[in-house]
């Protein structure tokens, strides 16, 4: 089969542009098919959304040549309290308190506006990776020694491999006959930026509460990123109020620690469910990213799972592409999901846990929540262990992009 492209990736959120970058610098010729046209969010307006990165995956983005021109717009996190506890009555006795200076890097992560990060990587793709937007992956057809990937424009490329980077719902993952298990949560994610009156100190809090967790993420300046988790009823009529309104029922749950706050953009949501893939590969096909593991977004480990999948997944197709191997073969797509998918689903199923023990009014499971809380932060070894683990540090073995380090 003669190919058009090495590897043609199947969306263009952040993971896919992502892992076109890292291929792209190691001399692969790739494409990436994104359906939003070519200015999407290209606008300069603050809309609210941020995401939390790991170091590891800052360290990603390093690797790839976009840190420098995106380190001044982002937010060290420097600590984060964790805390249980009712709207209206405060946060319980025990928490989590991780704190940065514990560990050598000096930091936990960094909090980024979804339009720098976007933004980065659709100039970083800019004459290294064919960039097709305002198309879809309608069609796929492997075979031997290659795989024919058909468009939404009735174009037909063809490629070595063709990675699924199309979300929860994956049309690559459907068409190959990938298998999904999960559950829907009760719960949808209510999204916004709040201004604030009083400095945050680089602190996230995650606030667990019997509906659902909140999370308060630090921006720049007095601005904090939140992710409100409720149950889908309650939050369908939240939706619906108006700002001011919005804000009175936001209060007591976000408590006045730092002081007045008011709305600093839209409003946004998406319901929550935990959504698996039974493997991350098939014939001439990988999954990566939501495609192959949409999870709870408490501790905002969603992007950090896919840049790690980014990480593996180059880093397997550019060692066989030295060797000499075929990388769209079923040897070569093994290593990748035998890397990647136990990580993947031991930390999504975790998620699930922590979210199942915490939104609920059982007492007795309130007490042993708060002991166990307790506990962990009484033991320095053990906090300073989780740190490591959310910070993406305590990977084994741990992609080189992930350390720095180009491929």
């Amino acid at each position: 089969m003669s190919k058009d492209f090495d590897i043609v990736i199947a969306g263009g959120g952040l993971n896919g542009p992502a892992l076109a970058l890292a291929l792209a610098d190691a001399g692969l010729k790739v494409a990436v098919v994104d359906n939003r046209p070519a200015d999407a969010r290209s606008g300069d307006a603050f809309d609210g959304r941020a995401y939390a990165l790991a170091l590891a995956s800052q360290r990603l983005l390093g690797a790839l040549g976009l840190w420098r021109g995106l380190a001044d717009k982002a937010q060290p996190i420097l600590k984060v309290e964790a805390t249980q506890g009712v709207a209206g009555h405060g946060a319980g006795p025990f928490g989590l308190h991780f704190d940065g200076a514990e560990i050598e890097e000096g930091r936990l992560g960094y909090m980024l506006e979804d339009r720098f990060l976007y933004r980065a990587l659709l100039a970083g793709m800019r004459d290294k990776v064919s960039h097709l937007s305002g198309l879809s992956v309608v069609g796929q057809e492997p075979g031997p020694t290659g795989v024919s990937v058909a468009l939404s424009d009735g174009r037909k490329l063809d490629a070595s491999l063709l990675i699924g980077a199309d979300g929860r719902r994956s049309g690559v993952a459907e068409r190959a006959g990938i298998k999904r298990f999960g559950h829907d949560y009760g719960q949808i994610a209510l999204v916004a930026a709040v201004d604030h009156e009083l400095p945050h100190h680089g602190t996230a809090h995650q606030f667990f509460m019997p509906s659902g967790p909140l999370a308060i993420l630090p921006l720049p300046g007095n601005r904090s990123s939140i992710v409100w988790s409720e149950t889908a009823d309650d939050a369908r009529a939240i939706l619906e109020l108006a700002d001011a309104d919005f804000l009175e029922v936001l209060r007591p749950r976000f408590g006045d620690f730092l002081g007045e706050i008011s709305l600093a953009g839209p409003r946004f949501s998406y319901p929550l469910n935990l959504t698996l893939a039974e493997r991350y590969v098939g014939p001439r096909i990988a999954l990566i990213g939501d495609a192959a593991h949409g999870v709870h977004p408490i501790a905002g480990q969603g992007l950090n799972l896919g840049l790690r999948d980014v990480a593996a997944m180059a880093e397997v197709i550019v060692a066989a592409r030295r060797r000499g191997e075929d990388i769209g073969t079923d040897p070569v797509l093994a290593r990748y999901q035998e890397w990647r998918r136990p990580d993947a689903t031991t930390l999504a199923l975790g998620m699930d846990g922590v979210n199942a023990l915490f939104s609920n009014k059982n007492p007795v499971l309130r007490a042993a929540r708060e002991l166990g809380m307790g506990l962990v932060d009484a033991l320095p070894p053990l906090r300073r262990g989780f740190m490591r683990q959310a910070a993406g540090l305590r990977l084994d073995p741990m992609p080189r992009l992930l350390t720095g380090q180009k491929l």
